[in-house]
């Protein structure tokens, strides 16, 4: 059974930084592409940053390029999420995604209708002030 933990969410000020991390319980990290979505208050879940196991390609939304980067530890199956120079809009909470790299890359896993099958972490909640 795949687990997904999130955490490392919190309160910052804008232009503060803080890392996500996800741990995923997965057989065989190099066989999944993990990503992170967030949801605002009101907005739908979108995905922000996602990262394939299999070939460490990666991809960003672009409302966070230049700010954000992903970046896993495979021997820990574990995916980070480094969020640099925070903006209010960035409040939201942050979920953690896992999908065979079967079917979808990194850029299909973040774009794809978040409904589409995958396993799903809790959430973790950051919060940017002004």
């Amino acid at each position: 059974e795949v687990q997904l933990q999130a955490s490392g969410g919190g309160l910052v000020q804008a232009g503060g930084s803080l890392r996500l991390s996800c741990a995923a319980s997965v057989p065989v990290f190099e066989d999944y592409v993990i990503g992170w979505f967030r949801q605002a208050a009101g907005k739908e879940r979108e995905g922000v940053s996602c990262i394939s196991g299999s070939d460490d390609s990666t991809y960003y939304v672009d409302s966070v390029k230049g700010r954000f980067t992903v970046s896993s530890v495979p021997s820990e199956k574990t995916v980070f999420l480094q969020m640099d120079s925070l903006k209010p809009e960035d409040t939201a909470v942050y979920y953690c995604k896992a999908k065979s790299a079967m079917f979808a890359s990194a850029q299909e896993m973040c774009t794809q209708a978040v409904g589409s099958f995958g396993y799903w972490g809790q959430g973790t909640l950051v919060t940017v002030s002004s």
